[in-house]
This record gives C-alpha cells, structure tokens and sequence, in this order.
C-alpha cells in the first residue's frame, strides 16, 4: 500500500477540490454578468462613417443596425446611381468595420490575461 493508506479506506479524489471549483464556477458566473453587462455597453454605443468626402454618412449601433444616413444633394445624381449605390455600400461597410473593432476592443479588455484563445 502507498504510503499514508490503510487497509480499506480509499483515496478521495476530489478532496482539496471542492473549495477550488466552486471558486472557478463563482469566478466563471462573474465573468459571464461582466461579459453580458459589457454586451450591453457596446449594443447602446454608435459609430459613424462617411464616404465620397462627406457625401454619404451613415450610422451603426452595437447590435449592428443602421440607425441614420445621411446623403447629400449633391451625391444625388440620376445618371449615375451606381456611384450613389458605391457611397452607400462604402459607408455602411466602413461603419459596421469600426463598430466591430469597438466590440472587439471592448471584450478583449475583459478577456485580457485569461489566456483563452481567440479571446
């Protein structure tokens, strides 16, 4: 027998653990309110992007939804819709970019020191 076991006692494999996950699971539950609190920071937050040098603006929210756009008269020519269209995709695409690198930097914030891969 090993030493410190005595005849029909068997080793506890989960003692000095209990305490430990329990600790994690609180510590993991936290990180989830946090995680969710901050989901609801970045859904209340707004960027905006232009195009075609002030032309078209348009507005994105947290939870990646147009919330205002903005055309000018000027970006507004019948015989060159494709242009309007490109401003407009431009725009759009360039707000929905920065309001994911919002995101992003606002999670890593939390994530940060965790080692968690792709966090």
């Amino acid at each position: 027998m090993g030493k410190g076991m005595r005849a029909g006692k068997k080793p506890n494999p989960n003692k000095g653990m209990g305490g430990n996950m329990q600790k994690q699971m609180a510590q993991m539950q936290a990180m989830q309110r946090k995680m969710e609190e901050l989901q609801e920071e970045i859904d209340k937050k707004e960027v905006t992007a232009t195009s075609g040098g002030g032309a078209v603006s348009v507005t994105v929210n947290g939870t990646k939804q147009i919330v205002s756009m903005q055309i000018k008269e000027e970006a507004v020519d019948p015989d060159d819709v494709e242009m309007l269209q490109d401003l407009i995709i431009t725009a759009v695409n360039e707000a929905l970019r920065q309001m994911e690198e919002v995101s992003n930097a606002e999670m890593s914030k939390l994530t940060a020191g965790l080692g968690i891969p792709g966090m």
